[in-house]
């Protein structure tokens, strides 16, 4: 072998070195991101935002704020499962489904999941707005109603800064953050 011959085929295998490490990297990146973000209990999620019209990848978010896909959290307002509903909430909206319910099966996925995507699709069908219908998920359609009423948020959910109670705040730009995430990580192209 040449010279330039051994030349050509040692930058040639440093091409392919470089070319290795980058996509291997960015693959190892993906991993890590979706272990971050991940589409747990995918198969309800899925069933159940398809059923009640609701992004699945917005579904996935909401979980992760609320649980971090942890079924059996409780938390100190006593909201209970995944999506972290009220007893009262998971009820009602249990009835206008016709589906019998007991409160233990709140930390069941399945059951979880389902109310929860019902309850926050109802409040999109009222709302017309994601962010809104966030807000009253976590501060309750009362207080969203007269905060609209008031001016203080619009009804389009523009001004979301203006949201009165910062952990209603915080929850939803979180969200808002989470669902833009995911959707880059997993909505197809």
């Amino acid at each position: 072998m040449t010279k330039k011959l051994l030349k050509i085929i040692v930058i040639l295998l440093f091409i392919c070195a470089i070319i290795y490490l980058v996509f291997g990297v960015f693959e190892v990146h993906k991993i890590i991101i979706r272990q971050i973000y991940p589409q747990k209990y995918s198969e309800y999620v899925e069933a159940y935002s398809n059923e009640y019209g609701v992004d699945s990848l917005l579904v996935y978010a909401i979980i992760k704020a609320e649980s971090n896909f942890e079924p059996d959290v409780v938390s100190k307002s006593n909201a209970v499962g995944l999506m972290q509903l009220m007893d009262t909430t998971a009820e009602d909206t249990a009835k206008k489904l016709g589906m019998e319910y007991e409160k233990d099966e709140l930390k069941d996925p399945e059951t979880n999941i389902k109310l929860g995507t019902k309850y926050f699709s109802t409040l999109y069908e009222s709302y017309k707005s994601v962010p809104i219908a966030l807000t009253a998920y976590n501060a309750g359609s009362g207080n969203v109603d007269k905060w609209i009423q008031e001016e203080t948020i619009s009804a389009d959910g523009s001004d979301i800064e203006n949201i009165p109670f910062r952990e209603t705040n915080n929850y939803v730009r979180k969200i808002l953050r989470d669902y833009e995430i995911y959707k880059k990580i997993y909505q197809k192209q």
